[in-house]
């Protein structure tokens, strides 16, 4: 290897600390908007909250959409260290440009557009079949979202719904989901295990009528703790237990975040990392936590005022109800290995939960500003990677 191929081999790494940095300054903020816009959490406090949960879920969650990002959206070629550092200063000028403007820019957008552009000078083919299943469940996001957030904050705001079987039931629900979901730490025939599986091997269960008995006990054990902590929480005072739910429902979706878009910044070094230098991914996810973990507290509150002030002035039911769709569709994401974009998730729910109480208090203006720089993202991104790479290979050569 000579000494050009490891000066790129820097440059490219500085290019995913940068990428990694934006993202968690900017798409891994929103999981807390809804706790501090309603008070249950002030804003510095998220900004930490959201570094730790966020590393974690890069290093637990993050190898699905690193591995789509770094194989799945071109064909016929190999992301080299060039074009990876064309890829990430692309996207991370995105990002930047968001954090600066206060507008959530969407990162899956940014990356995705950026690598199609990239690969494309590359002289690679275009991966039709992954747009598409890209494509759809990008326009599916803010349909399932809003919807599960409008239908969930309808709900905590009828009358003869009472808080204390409403707000633990909702906690049952995402504490079944969380011991189902996989983690690539633990150990499984498969790529990642969920706890619940690890259970089931462990106790070496049966199956009856093809459904596996740990599974489903562990998952109803898992939820009836969930709900009885949070029932307990609100036995004192409703409200702080309320509080206290959306603070730790916050840190799960904030957990979910890290693991959906750490792979939009280690996702073009795959390559490198995994088949040049032979290192394991998980360094390279390491890498990305660590620069989630930076941008996190350094740049996570300007969006966290932006998205939890200007969108929707929620209370804490609704606040609710919009982080518990972030948590169930970032799951689905980094089950089928598709990048997304976190902003998207959220700002749907919010917008949702907002109009659960009729329109009011939805910023019209801002809500139409970001959707245009949504629409506009992916198009100018590839356009940029395409031109980007292209002036890097003349002066440098394409290595």
């Amino acid at each position: 290897m000579t000494a050009a191929f490891w000066a790129l081999v820097g440059l490219s790494t500085v290019a995913c600390m940068f990428m990694s940095w934006t993202l968690g300054a900017n798409s891994n903020s929103p999981p807390f908007a809804p706790a501090v816009g309603a008070n249950a959490v002030p804003t510095m406090r998220a900004a930490l909250l959201i570094g730790v949960f966020a590393s974690l879920g890069a290093l637990t969650q993050g190898g699905s959409i690193s591995g789509t990002v770094g194989t799945g959206l071109i064909h016929g070629v190999d992301i080299v260290p060039l074009a990876a550092t064309a890829v990430l200063l692309t996207a991370a000028t995105y990002m930047f440009i968001g954090v600066r403007s206060g507008y959530p820019v969407p990162a899956a957008f940014a990356t995705t557009g950026s690598v199609v552009g990239v690969g494309l000078a590359l002289g690679g083919a275009p991966a039709w079949d992954t747009y598409g299943r890209l494509g759809a469940f990008w326009l599916a996001v803010p349909f399932m979202s809003g919807g599960i957030a409008y239908a969930t904050a309808t709900t905590l705001r009828r009358d003869g719904v009472p808080d204390d079987l409403s707000i633990p039931a909702l906690a049952a629900l995402v504490g079944g989901i969380l011991v189902n979901i996989r983690f690539g730490v633990i150990p499984s025939p498969e790529e990642g295990g969920t706890v619940a599986g690890y259970v089931s091997r462990l106790l070496d269960a049966p199956t009856v009528a093809g459904v596996d008995a740990a599974v489903v006990l562990t998952t109803v054990a898992f939820a009836a703790f969930s709900f009885r902590y949070i029932r307990s929480q609100m036995q004192d005072s409703v409200e702080d237990g309320v509080r206290r739910f959306l603070v730790v429902l916050g840190a799960i979706v904030a957990f979910s975040s890290g693991g959906s878009q750490v792979g939009l910044a280690t996702g073009p070094l795959e390559h490198l990392v995994r088949d040049e230098l032979g290192l394991p991914i998980l360094v390279l996810l390491a890498f990305g936590a660590v620069g989630l973990l930076v941008g996190a507290w350094t740049g996570a509150p300007r969006l966290l005022q932006a998205t939890s002030r200007e969108y929707a002035r929620l209370g804490v039911r609704r606040s609710i109800a919009a982080l518990v769709p972030g948590f169930i569709v970032a799951q689905l994401a980094i089950a089928w290995g598709i990048p997304i974009s976190f902003n998207n998730i959220i700002l749907s729910g919010v917008i949702g939960g907002g109009l659960a109480a009729g329109s009011a208090g939805v910023s019209r203006g801002k809500i139409s500003w970001t959707v245009f720089f949504w629409l506009t993202t992916l198009g100018s991104s590839i356009a940029v990677g395409y031109i980007l790479y292209s002036l890097l290979a003349s002066v440098v050569g394409a290595t």
